[in-house]
């Protein structure tokens, strides 16, 4: 049994229950007990009503809210990040009314990108106006341009400006550019190895303008809110801050003039005209701030650099921290390249390989702030593209993370009460020996049994007396989807599981590949005849989200039947109807609209939506979808787990989410090969647009065939298809579905050599 969260359970002693009940009549509260039981009434009796992690995080997560409301509303003369600027505005399309608001959080512009190492898992990262977080969780630093006269000019109000990320073979970096008529300044950040340890490195230039100062401030928050700057004081040796006592910031020449202020004092920006301060302040509220003035002249002679070392992010006894990377070019070399027309597309998916090799630094992280913590469901995606296109060491390195995880009982536990993460294990398992022919070593298929006997243990029984009688127990499952419920989600994860691990012990244990067989058989059976139909069906022979449900946005989590495990046959009727209801009742602006808890457009559901589609044989419907896609991107190539409707910002969940990249990497490698039915289909979501003026090609891509590489070209009288494969065991059957021409189905000769097919328009 799991194990819940402590306050319910204490809410369940009957002593206590009535305590608690008496004193907050006594004192005019709301009965609580009355209040949790109407609470879980939204919901299916569960064994965990939210896993105990999410709501520590939450609870921490809101915690700065509250700081964020005493801090930010009363201060509003202070300067403050991009987020709060727009949030807090009046006119702009991102205010939020305040008066009822339990605690100010960023719900508008969650977008951040981080730089970075490869293989070390520390994260940077910069803010939509060139705010600076160093450290995890930390405070920032800003760079604002003051003039010989008038107004401070600074960044985070502004409307207009330039970012972009970068990947070369030696480094990540953000790029951003302020503009006004007086002055312009540019920023990189990026992270190097100074004697084996990790610094932010920030260069800062002023390629024009008027007289006046470059400012370096030091802010006491970051694109979350508050993060408390208690102490800050000049270091001895060298030009430079040390702050909270610990973390040095090093400027590579001195300041004209420095100024530290507590909160008491105000705001460092409005004494900068201040000479001869403290060397040193203390502040109880842990608003402490600072600015270091640089003359505007000596800037644009040679840029200012700026170094913060990188301590460890949970361990605040820890010195700096020590790392080795194989740097970007090593990183990134085995993973396959895209080549095509579209210099967007081809962006966005060189940025995505950079992230998902980022984020992958040992354990995987959905992102680099928020999510920085791992999830079996996150995990199995954001693998499984890295490894479709190569990233084979880097997922072996992950998946030796996977048993260790496993409890006793066999349970894959990342959260309590999300039943999805042991079918999402056991898939990436069976995906990583499908698509490398490597035997698994035998702690993994150790794991892989214990995983596979847990699924058949945790479904109810089918004679249960409830709607889930033969599935999972309603559990959390993936946020999005609702309240605790049978999810099918889950249903379906358990299912694939039981069939990866029969395939997995078949040529060693075959009567156990038989009983998991004959599991996931009937398994699938129940799930089928679960689900509701009849008259009263807004939407019939659609899917919901759970058999007590009726058809709603959390509808896109029954869709994993088709993408990614292949439960089910292309164009199957059932997923297709739930992809058609999801685009009338849950969309907007062409993407998909999830109307619970992210209340935004959500890329990488949008992007399953388009897989659907394309294996359903309607490239159409998914090229609408990846351009909705590609309009939500950041200008840094980034996506945030959802989108705001009106102002683009984010609006849910950490500022670049891992998982977004993986799909924008899988989407591409399906469009050009996709495995369906033991054989390959290629190029079926190959746009014209891609190839008509120069050739396209990916690869190589890996199947579970051997690796494979297809590039597309026009010819004089239609096109031709030209595709490279190294064949395990012989070649496959090849579906070539170039959209625009008539399908052709061949199986090539050889074990290592190239096929073409030419299409006649």
């Amino acid at each position: 049994m799991a194990q819940q969260p402590a306050f319910p359970m204490l809410l369940d002693l009957l002593p206590t229950r009535y305590l608690i009940t008496r004193a907050a009549r006594a004192y005019g509260f709301m009965d609580p007990i009355s209040l949790m039981a109407k609470l879980r009434s939204f919901a299916q009796p569960s064994e965990v009503g939210e896993p105990i992690e999410l709501l520590r995080a939450g609870v921490v997560f809101h915690a700065r809210g509250l700081v964020n409301t005493k801090a930010i509303q009363n201060n509003l003369d202070w300067v403050w990040p991009y987020w709060v600027e727009r949030q807090f505005n009046p006119a702009d399309d991102s205010f939020i009314p305040r008066a009822f608001s339990f605690s100010h959080i960023n719900l508008t512009h969650r977008n951040w990108t981080a730089v970075g190492l490869p293989d070390v898992g520390y994260y940077p990262i910069v803010d939509p106006r060139g705010l600076v977080t160093p450290l995890y969780n930390g405070w920032s630093l800003d760079f604002w341009f003051v003039p010989a006269e008038g107004p401070v000019l600074l960044p985070s109000k502004l409307e207009a400006f330039q970012q972009s990320l970068e990947c070369s073979a030696e480094k990540l970096e953000v790029s951003s550019l302020a503009q006004w008529p007086q002055a312009v300044i540019a920023s990189r950040v990026g992270m190097e190895l100074v004697a084996g340890a990790p610094v932010c490195r920030i260069d800062v230039s002023l390629p024009g303008g008027e007289a006046g100062w470059l400012a370096v401030a030091l802010r006491p928050y970051n694109p979350e809110g508050i993060s408390f700057v208690d102490r800050v004081g000049l270091l001895d040796a060298e030009p430079g801050w040390r702050v909270n006592g610990r973390n040095p910031v090093k400027f590579d020449r001195r300041p004209f003039r420095q100024v530290l202020s507590t909160y008491q004092d105000g705001d460092a920006i409005q004494r900068r005209d201040e000479a001869g301060g403290a060397e040193s302040v203390s502040c109880p509220v842990g608003m402490a701030t600072a600015l270091a003035l640089f003359p505007a002249e000596e800037i644009r002679e040679r840029p200012l650099q700026v170094c913060v070392p990188i301590f460890d992010d949970f361990e605040p006894k820890r010195q700096p921290v020590f790392a080795v990377t194989p740097g970007w070019s090593t990183a990134l070399a085995p993973l396959a390249r895209l080549s095509l027309a579209d210099g967007a597309i081809q962006r966005l998916y060189d940025l995505a390989l950079s992230t998902l090799v980022l984020l992958t630094p040992g354990e995987v992280y959905p992102g680099p702030y928020t999510y920085k913590r791992f999830w079996f469901r996150d995990a199995a995606f954001i693998l499984n593209a890295l490894l479709s296109v190569g990233g084979v060491g880097r997922t072996r390195r992950a998946l030796a993370e996977f048993a260790p995880r496993q409890r006793r009982d066999g349970y894959f536990l990342s959260q309590e009460g999300e039943w999805d993460a042991n079918g999402e294990a056991l898939w990436m398992y069976h995906r990583f020996a499908a698509l490398t022919g490597e035997t698994l070593p035998e702690e993994w298929m150790e794991a892989v049994r214990k995983g596979a006997r847990w699924i058949g243990k945790k479904r109810l029984p089918r004679d249960a007396k409830s709607p889930g009688a033969g599935l999972f127990p309603a559990g959390f499952s993936a946020e999005h989807l609702g309240p605790n419920d049978f999810y099918y989600w889950d249903d379906f994860w358990g299912v694939a599981g039981l069939r990866c691990a029969a395939e997995l012990v078949a040529a060693t244990e075959p009567a156990l590949a038989a009983q998991w067989r004959r599991e996931a058989d009937d398994f699938f059976a129940v799930i089928e005849r679960s689900v509701p139909s009849g008259p009263h069906r807004r939407f019939p022979g659609a899917i919901p989200a759970a058999p007590t449900r009726r058809m709603d946005s959390g509808a896109v989590g029954s869709l994993v039947a088709d993408y990614p495990l292949q439960l089910v046959a292309p164009a199957d009727e059932r997923m297709v109807r739930t992809a058609k209801y999801l685009g009338e009742y849950s969309s907007h602006a062409g993407g998909f609209f999830q109307h619970m808890i992210h209340s935004g457009i959500n890329p990488y559901l949008t992007m399953h939506l388009a897989q659907v589609w394309l294996r359903a044989g309607e490239p159409e419907r998914a090229w609408a979808l990846i351009d909705c896609v590609l309009r939500t991107a950041s200008p840094t190539g980034q996506w945030p787990e959802a989108v705001h409707p009106r102002t683009g910002g984010g609006c849910m969940g950490d500022g670049q989410h891992t998982w977004a990249a993986a799909e924008w990497v899988m989407l591409v490698r399906n469009c050009f090969v996709r495995e369906e039915g033991g054989g390959l289909v290629i190029a079926a979501g190959v746009r014209p647009e891609w190839w008509r003026y120069m050739p396209a090609s990916l690869g190589p891509v890996l199947t579970p065939h051997g690796p494979v590489t297809v590039q597309v070209a026009a010819t004089s009288g239609g096109a031709m298809v030209w595709v490279q494969g190294e064949w395990r065991a012989g070649p496959p059957r090849l579906r070539v579905c170039l959209p625009g021409f008539s399908p052709q189905e061949c199986v090539p000769a050889g074990t290592k050599a190239g096929f073409q097919l030419t299409f006649v328009a």
